[in-house]
C-alpha cells in the first residue's frame, strides 16, 4: 500500500514538473513570437465601436477611424445626443487611450466623438502626405460636417493640443469651449531646436524598441514609476513594432514631427475667441527638441509651471488649472485630480 501510494506521489510529481514546463515553453513561445498587428491595427480592440469616414485629401482616398457614443447611441438610439466633446489624441497614442473619459462623458449624457488622425491607429498610413495641423483640422471638420455636427466642446492632449487649439482658430463658430491638456507647442519649438530632415526622425522610427519606448514614457511622464495600465497603452506600439508594416507605420511617425517643430502654435493663441481651460501636470517636461537646440540657445525647454502661466496670459480670459506634481498624463497618473479639473472645465 505505502509502495502504491509512493508511486502515485511520484507520478503527480513528474506531471506537475511537465505542467510547470509546458507553460514556461508556452511563455517563451509567446514572448518569442508576440501578437502582431498591422498599420492599422487590425485585431486590436478599441473600446467602442469604430467607424470610418472615407474622404479625399492630398489626392488620394483615406479612411479616417473614429468613434461615435453616447449614453443613446451606446445603446443603439439617439445618435443626435447633445451636448457634442471632441477628444483629440497626443503624438504617442490614438483614439483607444480616452476610454476613461469617455465613459465618465457618457455619464454626463455627451455625445462623444473620438478620431484616430491619419496616420495614426487604425486611420490610414499614406506613403505621402503633407502633414500640418491645418490640415488635420480640415480633417476633422469634414468628419464633424459628415455627422452633421455644428458645433462641439474641442479637448486636445499633448500634441492633440497643437491641432485644437488650430481648429478653434480657424473654425470658431463650431467651437464651444477649448480644453487643453498638457498640450505641447505651448513654446515655439522652431525658434530653439535646429531644423532636422524628416530622415532624422524616420530613422529613430526605425530604431524603436519597446523597451526604449518604456523608459522614455517611465522618464518623462511618470516621474519613474511604472505599472500595468501604463504597460497595456504599449499593446499597440508592440505589436505593431512585431508586425511587417511597422516601416509606413514609421515613416507616418516621422512625418507627423514636422508640424511640431515648423509650426509655431504660440503665434495663433491671439486669435482663441472661445472659452479655454489650460489643464497642466505642472511637474511636466516635455520639450521636444531638447536634445539638438542651435548654437548658443539656453532655454529650458518643457517648463509647464511657466508655460501655464505664459499661455493663460496669451489666450484672453482664459482659465489655467495646474495640477501640482503631476506630469504629461495626468489623466493616467492621477484620474481623481485630473476627473476634478475636467470636470471644472466642463461645467464652466
Amino acid at each position: 500500500m505505502k509502495q502504491l501510494i509512493a508511486i502515485k506521489t511520484r507520478c503527480f510529481f513528474k506531471l506537475g514538473l511537465m505542467l510547470i514546463a509546458f507553460v514556461t515553453y508556452m511563455s517563451q513561445a509567446l514572448a518569442a513570437h508576440p501578437t502582431k498587428y498591422n498599420k492599422e491595427l487590425d485585431g486590436f480592440d478599441y473600446p467602442f465601436t469604430v467607424k470610418t469616414f472615407e474622404f479625399k485629401s492630398q489626392n488620394q482616398t483615406l479612411k479616417m477611424r473614429y468613434m461615435d457614443i453616447s449614453s443613446d447611441t451606446h445603446k443603439g438610439n439617439d445618435e443626435n445626443a447633445k451636448p457634442t466633446i471632441v477628444l483629440l489624441h497626443g503624438k504617442n497614442f490614438s483614439g483607444y487611450y480616452w476610454e476613461r473619459v469617455a465613459n465618465d462623458l457618457l455619464k454626463k449624457n455627451y455625445r462623444v466623438i473620438i478620431p484616430d488622425q491619419i496616420g495614426f491607429g487604425k486611420s490610414s498610413k499614406p506613403e505621402h502626405y503633407q502633414y500640418s495641423f491645418g490640415q488635420l483640422a480640415l480633417n476633422t471638420k469634414l468628419l464633424l460636417d459628415s455627422l452633421h455636427i455644428n458645433k462641439a466642446d474641442i479637448v486636445g492632449h499633448s500634441m492633440g493640443g497643437m491641432l485644437a487649439t488650430t481648429f478653434a482658430a480657424n473654425y470658431p463658430n463650431e467651437v464651444n469651449k477649448l480644453i487643453l491638456i498638457n498640450s505641447i507647442g505651448l513654446e515655439d519649438y522652431g525658434k530653439y531646436a535646429q531644423f532636422k530632415d524628416v530622415n532624422f526622425f524616420y530613422n529613430s522610427e526605425l530604431n524603436k524598441t519597446l523597451d526604449k519606448a518604456r523608459n522614455y514614457q517611465i522618464k518623462n511622464y511618470y516621474d519613474g514609476k511604472w505599472n500595468e495600465q501604463y504597460e497595456a497603452l504599449l499593446i499597440p506600439l508592440k505589436g505593431q513594432l512585431a508586425g511587417d508594416d511597422w516601416q509606413i507605420v514609421a515613416w507616418n511617425n516621422a512625418l507627423t514631427y514636422g508640424p511640431i517643430f515648423s509650426e509655431n502654435i504660440v503665434a495663433r493663441f491671439s486669435e482663441i475667441k472661445n472659452k479655454t481651460f489650460i489643464i497642466n501636470g505642472t511637474r511636466d517636461k516635455t520639450g521636444p527638441g531638447r536634445g539638438w537646440l542651435k548654437p548658443g540657445v539656453t532655454r529650458e525647454l518643457g517648463n509647464y509651471q511657466q508655460l501655464g502661466i505664459d499661455t493663460q496670459k496669451r489666450i484672453k480670459g482664459s482659465t489655467l488649472i495646474e495640477l501640482d506634481g503631476l506630469g504629461h498624463m495626468p489623466q493616467y497618473e492621477n484620474y481623481e485630480a485630473f476627473s476634478k479639473a475636467f470636470n471644472q472645465a466642463l461645467n464652466n
